[in-house]
């Protein structure tokens, strides 16, 4: 089995947020150069820039058979890329057939498919590397993950001795662009899924970005979960605003064909507000603005149910996530009211671990994860 490295620093590499914290995200989960992040970023003025200097890259490394940096280059091409341009699904399966032909060739990984619906949910299976079986650990992202992604923290959870994982829900990846399969908040259903279909021992539910949200609807309904990590939490999408804008979206969503207009005017000024909204309705597999709001609004309080939440809890939160802000993390640990235990992290910018899902320092996060699970076997 391949090893990872992850390592330890979150960088300048750019000057916009959000493409400086995608720079980082590849190169902390031990999949990219320092040296072509640094390469990228200076040919990247805008995201109108982003596709073809990932490309080029990913081609580049294709050149030289540097197959994890080539999948993961045209990874992050298509990430960036609007849903209306044809690159977007070639990109795609460009990066699918790049990891699983070339860089996890003679791993041993099994790929699969869980009857879900009129269709299937991916997932890929990890054994452990381990003599003796510690448990199983499911794990999945969130808004718009792919499985692969999440292979490096696989990896170093089988040499710890646990069988792992990983699957697509409802709006990520092959679910929804294969089987089309729109995102839910209903979380508890894919899960169940997952687990009758391998019925496996020992369970820890592990959720990432979004899916810290996702990981404890499903364990709220589904009681062969023992343990439940959140990599990242939101608890409740409406709250994340200050009270003052929170009271005028409640105003000006009364009003659907205003707010449609607001969407479509930003999307027209903004490349980031045009892919971002373009990417809920992408996800959501809607029509309007509105219409994908209106999903992303389910994603509350209400629908989370973590009163209902009975497992071990670990919580892991960035004191500088640019997503999520800080607030988020306490009302998530105080609403967990009924859980056997909970026990929480907030990393900073000193661990070099304080943005979203501890992009900048992941070796540190899977030690501490590692090590709760220890304690609560």
């Amino acid at each position: 089995m391949m090893k990872f490295d992850f390592p330890v620093g979150y960088h300048p590499f750019h000057t916009v947020t959000i493409i400086n914290f995608q720079l980082n995200r590849w190169y902390s989960l031990g999949y990219a150069r320092f040296e072509d992040m640094l390469k990228a970023a200076q040919h990247i003025r805008t995201l109108d820039d982003w596709k073809g200097v990932m490309t080029a890259l990913a081609q580049e490394a294709s050149s030289e058979q540097r197959w994890m940096n080539a999948a993961f280059y045209y990874r992050a091409a298509e990430f960036f890329t609007l849903p209306s341009d044809p690159d977007k699904e070639s990109l795609y399966d460009t990066f699918i057939d790049i990891f699983y032909q070339k860089v996890c060739a003679g791993e041993p990984l099994e790929r699969l498919c869980i009857p879900y619906e009129h269709t299937c949910l991916p997932a890929i299976r990890v054994p452990s590397a381990c003599p003796a079986f510690r448990g199983t650990i499911v794990i999945h992202g969130g808004f718009d993950s792919f499985i692969e992604e999440f292979y490096s923290l696989a990896v170093y959870f089988s040499g710890h001795g646990y069988d792992v994982i990983l699957f697509e829900g409802p709006g990520q990846g092959a679910a929804l662009k294969k089987s089309g399969l729109p995102l839910t908040y209903q979380w508890e259903k894919p899960v169940k899924a997952v687990l009758d279909h391998l019925h496996p021992g020992n369970v820890t539910l592990l959720g990432i970005s979004m899916g810290g949200w996702l990981c404890f609807r499903a364990a709220a309904y589904e009681p062969r979960i023992q343990r439940v990590i959140a990599l990242s939490i939101a608890f409740d999408y409406m709250q994340i605003p200050s009270l003052p804008v929170r009271l005028l979206v409640k105003i000006l969503l009364q009003s659907r064909g205003l707010m449609n207009y607001l969407a479509r005017l930003k999307m027209r000024g903004n490349f980031q507000e045009r892919w971002g909204i373009n990417n809920l309705m992408y996800i959501t597999k809607t029509s309007s603005p509105m219409d994908a709001t209106d999903v992303l609004l389910q994603f509350n309080e209400h629908n989370l149910h973590s009163e209902l939440v009975t497992q071990d809890v670990l919580i892991l939160t960035g004191a500088k996530d640019h997503f999520i802000p800080l607030k988020m993390h306490y009302k998530q640990v105080s609403a967990l009211k009924n859980a056997k235990s909970v026990t929480e992290r907030i990393f900073t910018e000193k661990d070099h671990a304080g943005n979203h899902c501890q992009i900048g320092n992941i070796g540190l996060a899977l030690d501490v994860m590692e090590k709760w699970l220890e304690s609560k076997s």
